[in-house]
């Protein structure tokens, strides 16, 4: 695929056909993803492919009541667990949680109530021990090592395109991540990253909706003019 196109056009997708995947494709997937960058070259992504069936429901069942906290914030117009927000808003969206999971039972449920009979099943994990975590001691919530791992993660969905398939990342099992630690027997040097969702699309998207430029770039300046682009 055209480099560029496939940029513009891998979006998240929940949505499999129920085929199987070979785990020749998935090797293939990972073999090319592994050429992402990472500080100092360090590397320090680990994954496991979730096969077993019995894990995958207790990963299911796991993910779900943090995607209820989720779902109910949203509802309450928050953007979930920002790092900057109204806590007591959030706290109150949050308890509202089991109204919204028992409405997704009366349903036939989508992407994560059904999360464990999806093709394959990425967990990613970080190497703490390999992160240049250069914001570790700020006041502030701390992300810049997850730019060691992250761009990995993106290069799975990316090579995953070239093979025909589709996908989503999500941070949802981060939210209990040590009964995922527990359940996938993971030392404590290790962190959850995300969980990659990878199958053959019901449908694939081609015309992402993604703000201008000129909406999130500025010159010089926090409060400088916007960035303009030659077609702008």
């Amino acid at each position: 695929m055209d480099l560029i196109e496939t940029l513009r056009s891998t979006g998240a997708v929940r949505d499999f056909l129920p085929d199987a995947v070979d785990d020749e494709v998935v090797g293939r997937i990972l073999d090319n993803a592994r050429f992402a960058p990472s500080g100092g070259n360090r590397q320090g992504w680990r994954v496991i492919v979730v096969k077993d069936p019995e894990r995958r429901r207790k990963l299911r069942d796991i993910y779900l009541p943090g995607w209820y906290e989720y779902l109910s914030m949203g509802a309450a117009g928050l953007v979930p667990w920002a790092p900057i927000t109204d806590e007591e808003a959030e706290r109150a969206a949050a308890g509202r949680a089991p109204e919204v999971a028992a409405k997704a039972a009366e349903g036939p449920g989508g992407f994560a109530e059904h999360l464990d009979e999806v093709p394959v099943l990425l967990l990613v994990l970080a190497d703490l021990r390999a992160l240049a975590a250069v914001d570790k001691h700020h006041r502030r919530y701390t992300f810049a090592g997850g730019a060691s791992v992250y761009p990995f993660a993106w290069n799975v969905l990316l090579a995953a395109r070239a093979e025909g398939l589709a996908g989503v990342m999500t941070t949802m099992p981060i939210r209990d991540e040590e009964a995922v630690k527990r359940l996938f027997d993971i030392p404590d040097e290790l962190a959850v990253a995300t969980l990659i969702a990878l199958g053959r699309p019901v449908h694939q998207p081609t015309r992402l909706r993604r703000r201008t430029v000129e909406e999130f770039a500025t010159t010089d300046t926090w409060g400088g003019t916007p960035f303009a682009t030659p077609a702008g």
